[in-house]
């Protein structure tokens, strides 16, 4: 039996093997959990509505303060839209991100926030905060927190509404508040946004935000009258931006592997999605499946040795021994032997046609409920953000292979991925600008 062979069996016997995923069925229990989250039923998507909607036009020559709290820095800008539509930023600033050099209060973390935004608060009078952690969006367009991740640590911040908080401790500091207002968002409602500025002149009949680098996630536009769980919404003509939380998704099934891996990470049993094809996890992952390879007999002795040593191996050295598989990376120096190599790349090759697979039916899913994108004159724009997606070998491809032979040739529709430049920024600028 030839090595691709032998890794295809072992991968199958262990529940991991990326053919026997059906497309069309996982599609379709995708989108049903979609409907129930929705309807806010018990659902492993939240589905969370963020009151932000595409209509109209982005206001041109108008200033507004942006704000970007990712997992290590906080970014800040004076953004408008010339009159060619196109973004012009000022004033840009970077500082830690509150809460990553230890735990803090919360009181510190909204007064370090208000003294990093006092210097350009005279700049506009409407504030875009991408907040790219898990909020609970409300009808006045700011969020209250329902988790902190990305090794953030603020103490008693879970609840608070974040807006609101912000602006009330600026006032306390002295700070000039008047009428001002922030609309808050995360990244990945950020990410779609900007992806809408970054293209003026397109014509698209839809738009997703996808986020695939250290975790995952995606958002769309979704009709109002879909949106049971706001009631708020369901009266209104429209669509409004749903963040559809994909990385939370638990109905795709775990391999063997893949249980004892979630077992062991910090949060067991949540975020199964993720863990199965974001850039957090994949290294771990990896590194556990090409262990139990080695048990099973896959490598040489020399190599089984070597790798039952590594433990600080991670999707960065996955990645590297793609590119250089002769270099001097850590999983190069396991290789005792040339088939070694070849194991090793076929098992991370694998690994990753799964989590490519899966990252297209997360967005298949999408399309099919929607049921945009039928005309190819007129496709859905997917503005994609991350490391995963952009700098993984051979990932891109991979996903946009799958796209191809189950949504363009199958089912007729179409899409097209997009970068934007600073795209969670100006996607922040023209959710205020347009609230």
């Amino acid at each position: 039996m030839d090595k691709r062979s032998g890794v295809k069996n072992f991968l199958k016997s262990y529940g991991m093997d990326y053919e026997t995923i059906d497309m069309e069925q996982s599609c379709r229990t995708f989108m049903e959990e979609m409907e129930r989250g929705l309807e806010g039923q018990n659902s492993s998507l939240k589905m969370l509505p963020t009151y932000i909607t595409m209509d109209g036009e982005i206001p041109l020559e108008e200033p507004v303060i942006v704000m970007d709290a990712g997992g290590t820095n906080f970014r800040m800008a004076v953004i408008r839209f010339n009159k060619d539509k196109k973004p012009v930023m000022e004033d840009y600033r970077l500082y830690p991100m509150p809460g990553t050099r230890g735990e803090i209060p919360k009181e510190q973390f909204f007064t370090t926030i208000a003294g990093y935004i006092e210097p350009l608060l005279n700049k506009s009078r409407k504030i875009g905060f991408c907040f790219s952690y898990p909020a609970e969006m409300l009808p006045n367009k700011d969020g209250r927190l329902l988790q902190l991740s990305k090794e953030v640590r603020v103490r008693d911040l879970i609840g608070e509404v974040i807006g609101e908080n912000l602006l009330k401790t600026a006032k306390i500091m002295g700070c000039n508040i008047g009428d001002k207002k922030i609309v808050l968002l995360n990244d990945t409602v950020a990410t779609l946004l900007g992806g809408r500025a970054a293209y003026p002149d397109r014509v698209f009949e839809s738009y997703i935000g996808f986020i695939l680098g250290t975790g995952t996630n995606t958002c769309y536009t979704e009709k109002n009258c879909n949106i049971k769980k706001a009631p708020d919404l369901l009266c209104r003509d429209g669509c409004t931006i749903v963040n559809i939380e994909s990385g939370g998704y638990d109905k795709i099934p775990q391999g063997l592997i893949d249980k004892e891996f979630d077992n062991e990470t910090a949060n067991p049993g949540a975020y199964k999605f993720e863990k199965m094809v974001a850039g957090k996890y994949l290294g771990g992952l990896l590194l556990k499946v090409i262990k139990k390879a080695a048990e099973d007999g896959l490598f040489s002795s020399e190599f089984t040795r070597r790798i039952n040593s590594a433990v600080n191996i991670d999707t960065k050295h996955i990645n590297e021994f793609l590119y250089y598989p002769y270099s001097e990376n850590v999983l190069s120096k396991c290789c005792s032997e040339e088939e070694d190599y070849l194991t090793l790349f076929y098992i991370i090759d694998a690994v990753m046609e799964r989590a490519a697979k899966l990252a297209a039916i997360n967005l298949s899913s999408i399309i099919l409920k929607t049921g945009k994108g039928k005309n190819p004159c007129k496709p859905v724009c997917i503005t994609a953000e991350g490391t995963t997606f952009y700098k993984f070998k051979m990932f891109k491809s991979k996903l946009e292979y799958y796209i191809k032979i189950f949504l363009n040739d199958n089912k007729q529709a179409y899409c097209e991925f997009v970068k934007a430049e600073n795209a969670t920024l100006v996607g922040a600028a023209i959710a205020a600008l347009m609230s």
